[in-house]
This record gives structure tokens, C-alpha cells and sequence, in this order.
């Protein structure tokens, strides 16, 4: 079973097991001790002497290659895996080219390639360490010796974390092994509790970081493991007694006085935190690594803007140590307020001065969020820049059917909305440029980590944000699971296809969710949509039958689906009167009153139907006295508006639109004849040109005069005027009852 940590600090844990004490020999065991003290520099040069001394001691290359691991993990944000795991898996195969017998090499081997996701390479590497393991019946005759055996198992163990996870079903048996063969080890006991604090065992960890520091008294090991759990804890009082006797056993021992530190900064007890700061930098001799490490704390911590002030300390003193441009830009990104301009600033620093192998996927993930959230107005940018688009057209048919005199007056208002529309489009631009970056970026990341469900997650979400509805769809159908057949999943994706307009790919997947789920009302409402958006102007009929199937299964519990069956009935009614059927018309808008008895929005809109049916109605009567009754009756639904919504805007709209239609016929004139002369710029009568009332099927042509007359639909509200080799142009209809048109070749 698999658990995951929640702090770099265990991982880097991981690879300790006792700290510094007084140093006199220039040996293996002092080597490590400057490992397990962070002394990573030092502990190499040491290594190095050794390996020189004794070049067919296998042991040297092994803790050279842990030393290697641990400064990594001690820095896993300034530091890269990929030259880590290359010179730590030169340094293992030396030891291997050593001595071939010793299962220790094999065993970093097998970690390195663990860590780069060759599971094959790891699990043929810890065989051949196990191989090397005899099996015993008598601990007296084991061989290798007990202490060694112990520790082999140990480090087997320990190869299977990764990623912040241990296979615990495969390594807790290994370290019970361990444990029986040598029961007095520190070591073990070390790992046991680091394994159990991947398991969320706090308990279980603390009993074994007890056994060893009973083990081994003197090391302050222990003390500060146990402390990291209450750290973990959130616990920061009862962590600072063992972080102190940690400091007792050993007064020089810097680590302890770092995560002091953080933990005072933790909890705002800022004197305190720089008092042991300044020691941990004392006891480092205030070189750059241990500065580096002290901004990392920083950055754990969550002090932003100190990360960033020491980073830049640190370019003040050592410009070469680019790759701390890293954390500044994470930390730029983290800190509040955000600062994504320096926060990019810093990133694209990093990516120009830092090798390409030093480059961590990490840094690919914050490039992506910081782009994305530098450009996080985007989606309501496109919504303006759509929306001015829109009003330019309306207002250059206004200006194109105007006089001179007024398009004196529209033509500042129509330059100013077209440069407005320009620099929108050039901020677009823009935009779009980084926005791509970003996804490139994910790419990358991607190219780590293929099956992490959280990246692939933030990436669909990211691109459905971003209107790139496409690959957000596409993206969430990577994380599909057919085993557990999730309906939501695939009506999510099925909504990023219809939003992106690919309604054929949409109504597949809605489908394929009433096919597992028939009585699924909201899939059908989106297949209904679907067809709706593929036959914008109901001239196929191919959305009626969705919709009548959304009512039947609707209806099975008509409180819970009100809302998908009014949209339903909105859709039929308004399709019916269109078709000019207009009692089937009236019975759902009929319906849509009688719906929700308490419902007053309901109501509003049906008796809003009925009166658009009336209006639409009357244009079947020849005659204008025979259009009064369509009249009345139309009034008379506007006027039920009005009792429900006495404020109703389009209510009173509509009753005064009616009365003087009223008053007019009464005068014998027709309010909806309409007439015109449509000509070119040179002035010239245009015949043949259509003149066509929008989303209807009122249309006329002029005669070879130009001239056209005829009678619209009442509630009309744009005009398309067009003509072959002509640029067409909408026209808002208004009061006016005359259109002359100007068309441009």
C-alpha cells in the first residue's frame, strides 16, 4: 500500500541516520558523519580521499553515492535529479567494478533508477543485492556478518520510496527481517520510523526513533526526527524540547539550529527564528550552500519575501549561482500579493543561464501557472473584444444607413469603438503567445509525469479557463477510468466539447452517457442543446425530438427537473410559432404557466409566449381590422406580466407597441409595411438586392429600381440587406418605416 508525506524534510530524513560528533580521523565512519551533518562538500572531498586511498573499498563508493542523494534531497529546488542520479550512478558502478559481491552498490543502483522510473533496471538491481544475502538458519553463522545483513535489508527497504510514497506491503517485511537479525542497529530502527512517517504513523515512527536513539544515546538523530513529526503536527511547542536536546547532545550540530529556526518562524516568533538562523549560518561559516538551504527553510516557511531578499543577497556576493533565480520565481509566484511579472522575470533568468539537464520539472510547472495567472483576465478580455466586435457591426450598419448629417455625429463614436477593438486584439495577441508558452510548459512537466491525475486535472481545467475547450476535453479523457464508468467525467468532457463548438464530438459523448444511464435527464438537455447549436435556425427540425424526449424523461419527477423542462417548452413553443403552429405553440407556453403554481418567473415567461404567438399571429390576417382581436389578446397576456411584475420593462414595451399598432389601423395605416431604395456608393440603383428580416422567413427583393416594399413580422428587429458581390449589412429595425441602403462592392 502506498502513503504519501508532506514535507521535503522526511524525505531528506531518508538518508541520515546518526549525526556529527567530534571528527579526528580521516575514516569511512567520519565521511558519513559529515553527510548525516550536511556537510555535503566536505564529506565529498573526504570521500574522494578515501576512495584515492583505498580505491578497492566498495563501502567508500556507497556512502559517496548516499552523500550525493542526501545533498540533493537536502535542496531538491535548487538541485537537479537528473546530474545527481548520473554522478551517483558512476560512483555505484565504480563501487560495483570494486567488489562485485557487495550488495550495497547494487542497492544505490537500484535506487537511481527508481527514481528515474526504470522499474525494471530497480527490480533486477535489488535482486542481484539479495542475491549476495544467504539464506541462514543460525544468526551466529549468517553471512555477511548480522550488523551488515541487517543494514543490506534496511537499504532495500528504503529503495522503494519515491516521489514522497514507500511501498510498504514490499519494505515493512524487509525491515522486520532486518530487525530480527540485528536488533540493537540504529540504523534500522532509523529507516523503520521513516518508512512508518510515509505511512501517516506518527505513533509507530516515534517508537522507532526511540529504540534508536537507545541504541545510540549520543546521536542527536532521533531527537530530530521526532520533533519534525510534531513539527508536521503542526504541534510547534512540543517539538522545541526535542529539538533542544538534540542541540545538548551535540552544540555545534547546525541542523538542529536551521529547523529551530523554521519552526520559530512558523510560529511568528521572528527574534528567535533569526537568532538560530544566525547560529545555523555560524556553524556553516556563512558559506553560500548553507545560505542556500537557509532560504529553502524560508521557503517552507512560507516567508516569501525573505526568500527573495536573500536570493538576492546571495547574487550580491555570487552572480554565478543562477538556479537561485528558481526559488525567487516560485517564491514571487507564492507570496501575496503576487508579483507573476518579476515572478516570469526570474524564471525566464533561470531558463537562459541554467544548463538543460538542471532544469526540473518543477520549473516547467511554475513557468505554466505563472503565465497563466499573469494572464488570468483573458477569458473576460475574449468576452469584451467578442462583444465590441458585435457592436461594431451593428453600429456600421446604423452609419451605413444614415445621413450625411448623422454620420457626422455616429463617426467618432465608430473610431473610437474600432480602436478600442485594435488594442484589444493586439493585447490578445499577446496573450494567446503566452498562454500557448504555458501549455508547452505543462507539456514538459507532462513528459515526467504522464499519469499524474492532479497535473492532468489542473491542465483541463486550465485549458477550459483558457477557452481552448478542445484540449481541455481531450485531456480530460486521459483521466477516464472504464472500470469505474464515472457519468460526471464524461459530462464534463461532453460540456468542453459542446463550449468549443465541437458538437459532433459533444453529442457522442453525451450519448454514450444515456446509453449508461437512460434516465440521465441533464445528458439529454445537452444532446437537445447540441442539435439546437447544429441547426441554429431550426430549418431541420433537429432539435424538436430532443427536446420532446427531455419532457418524457423530465417528467418522471417535474419539481426536481423544472428548470430542463422550461427550457424544454421554451424551445418547442418558440419553435412551433416559428413553424406557424400556433396552437401547439400556445400549449406549451400554456404549460410552462401551469408548471410551478409558486413559480412566478415561470409564469412571466409563458404569458410573454402567448403574447409573442398573438403578435406573431396577426401577420396571418389580411385584413387590419381582423388583426384587432390578435391584438387584444396579446394586451391581455402583456398585461397578466404586469400583474405578476409591475416594473416588467418589456411588458409596458410591448402594451404601448400595441396600442399605437391599435391606433394606427384605426387610422387605416399599416405600422409594419416597410419600404426603401437600395443603391451602391456611386448612387446607382441596385436591383435584385434581398432584403430579408433576421431568424425569419420574411424576405423581399428590389425592383430594378432599387426599390423594395413589403410587410414584416411584428417584434422584428434587424434587417439584412445583400446582394451579390456586395458586403452585406445588418440594419436595427426602428419606427421608421423607410430604409435606404447603401451597399459597398
Amino acid at each position: 500500500m502506498k502513503r504519501s508525506i508532506s514535507t521535503p524534510a522526511v524525505l531528506l530524513a531518508v538518508f541520515f541516520t546518526i549525526f556529527a560528533i567530534n571528527i579526528k580521523a580521516q575514516d569511512l565512519n567520519s565521511a558519513t558523519l559529515l553527510t548525516r551533518s550536511e556537510q555535503y562538500d566536505k564529506a565529498l572531498a573526504m570521500f574522494q580521499q578515501l576512495i584515492q586511498k583505498e580505491p578497492t573499498n566498495s563501502r567508500n563508493y556507497f556512502f559517496l553515492g548516499e552523500n550525493y542523494l542526501a545533498d540533493y534531497f537536502s535542496d531538491t529546488i535548487s538541485n537537479s535529479l537528473t546530474v545527481t542520479a548520473k554522478a551517483a550512478k558512476e560512483i555505484y558502478q565504480k563501487g560495483v567494478e570494486a567488489n562485485p559481491n557487495d550488495p550495497l552498490n547494487y542497492i544505490g543502483l537500484a535506487k537511481i533508477a527508481y527514481f528515474q522510473g526504470d522499474v525494471k533496471t530497480a527490480t533486477e538491481m535489488r535482486a542481484k543485492a539479495k542475491s549476495f544475502l544467504l539464506p541462514y538458519k543460525n544468526l551466529k553463522k549468517i553471512s555477511p556478518p548480522a550488523k551488515d545483513y541487517a543494514f543490506a535489508l534496511a537499504k532495500i527497504a528504503e529503495s522503494y520510496i519515491k516521489d514522497e510514497k514507500v511501498d510498504t506491503a514490499i519494505a515493512l517485511p524487509l525491515i522486520r527481517e532486518a530487525i530480527k537479525i540485528d536488533n540493537n542497529s540504529k540504523d534500522v530502527y532509523l529507516i523503520a520510523g521513516d518508512i512508518y512517517i510515509l505511512e501517516n504513523d506518527g505513533s509507530k515512527a516515534i517508537s522507532f526513533y526511540k529504540l534508536a536513539q537507545v541504541a545510540d544515546p549520543a546521536s542527536p538523530t532521533a531527537n530530530m526526527k521526532i520533533g519534525n513529526i510534531y513539527v508536521k503536527g503542526r504541534a510547534l511547542q512540543a517539538a522545541i524540547p526535542y529539538y533542544d536536546e538534540a542541540i545538548q547532545l551535540n552544540v555545534n550540530y547546525a541542523p538542529a539550529y536551521r529547523e529551530l529556526g523554521q519552526l520559530y518562524l512558523l510560529a511568528q516568533r521572528f527574534d528567535q527564528s533569526k537568532e538560530n538562523f544566525k547560529k545555523y549560518l555560524d556553524l556553516t561559516a556563512g558559506n553560500i550552500p548553507a545560505k542556500t538551504r537557509y532560504v529553502n527553510a524560508l521557503f517552507y516557511a512560507k516567508d516569501y519575501d525573505g526568500v527573495i531578499k536573500n536570493v538576492e543577497d546571495i547574487f550580491a556576493v555570487d552572480k554565478s549561482r543562477t538556479y537561485m533565480n528558481r526559488i525567487a520565481g516560485y517564491s514571487c509566484y507564492e507570496k501575496n500579493p503576487p508579483d507573476y511579472n518579476k515572478a516570469l522575470a526570474y524564471m525566464e533568468t533561470l531558463f537562459k543561464t541554467v544548463a538543460p539537464e538542471r532544469i526540473i520539472p518543477k520549473d516547467y510547472h511554475y513557468l505554466a501557472r505563472i503565465l497563466l495567472k499573469k494572464n488570468q483576465n483573458y477569458p473576460k478580455m475574449v468576452d469584451e473584444l467578442n462583444g465590441l466586435k458585435t457592436q461594431l457591426e451593428k453600429d456600421k450598419s446604423k452609419f451605413s444607413s444614415a445621413s450625411a448629417a448623422e454620420k457626422a455625429k455616429l463617426k467618432p463614436g465608430l473610431d473610437d469603438l474600432t480602436n478600442k477593438i485594435t488594442g484589444l486584439e493586439k493585447n490578445k495577441a499577446i496573450a494567446d503567445t503566452e498562454i500557448e508558452r504555458a501549455f508547452v510548459a505543462y507539456e514538459k512537466v507532462l513528459s515526467f509525469k504522464p499519469d499524474d491525475k492532479n497535473l492532468l486535472n489542473e491542465i483541463a481545467n486550465s485549458s477550459y479557463n483558457f477557452k481552448r475547450y478542445d484540449h481541455a476535453a481531450k485531456t480530460w479523457a486521459k483521466l477516464i477510468d472504464p472500470a469505474k464508468e464515472n457519468i460526471d467525467d464524461y459530462m464534463r468532457i461532453g460540456r468542453a466539447y459542446y463550449t468549443g463548438e465541437k458538437y459532433k464530438s459533444a453529442d457522442s459523448l453525451f450519448s454514450s452517457v444515456v446509453a449508461k444511464n437512460p434516465t440521465y435527464v441533464p445528458a439529454y438537455v445537452f444532446i437537445a442543446r447540441t442539435y439546437s447549436r447544429m441547426d441554429p435556425d431550426a430549418k431541420l427540425g433537429q432539435a424538436k425530438p430532443k427536446f420532446e424526449k427531455v419532457l418524457d424523461i423530465a417528467k418522471s419527477d417535474s419539481l426536481k427537473y423544472e428548470s430542463e423542462m422550461m427550457e424544454a417548452m421554451v424551445f418547442l413553443g418558440y419553435y412551433h410559432m416559428m413553424n406557424e403552429n400556433f396552437s401547439k405553440s400556445k400549449d406549451y407556453y400554456t404549460r410552462m404557466i401551469n408548471l410551478d403554481a409558486g413559480n412566478k418567473e415561470n409564469k412571466i415567461k409563458g404569458y410573454n409566449g402567448l403574447g409573442s404567438v398573438e403578435m406573431r399571429s396577426l401577420m396571418t390576417e389580411k385584413t387590419n381590422e381582423g388583426r384587432l382581436p390578435y391584438l387584444s389578446r396579446a394586451s391581455e397576456s402583456y398585461n397578466k406580466i404586469l400583474a405578476i411584475d409591475p416594473m416588467n420593462a418589456s411588458a409596458k414595451s410591448q402594451i404601448n407597441y400595441i396600442n399605437e399598432f391599435v391606433a394606427q389601423i384605426k387610422k387605416g395605416i399599416n405600422p409594419n409595411e416597410i419600404k426603401g431604395v437600395i443603391k451602391n456608393t456611386a448612387g446607382k440603383p441596385l436591383p435584385y438586392a434581398s432584403i430579408r428580416v433576421k431568424d425569419t422567413a420574411a424576405e423581399n427583393l428590389s425592383n430594378t429600381k432599387g426599390e423594395f416594399k413589403f410587410e414584416i413580422p411584428s417584434g422584428s428587429e434587424i434587417l439584412i440587406v445583400s446582394l451579390k458581390g456586395y458586403k452585406s449589412v445588418e440594419i436595427p429595425i426602428t419606427k421608421s418605416r423607410v430604409y435606404n441602403v447603401t451597399l459597398e462592392q
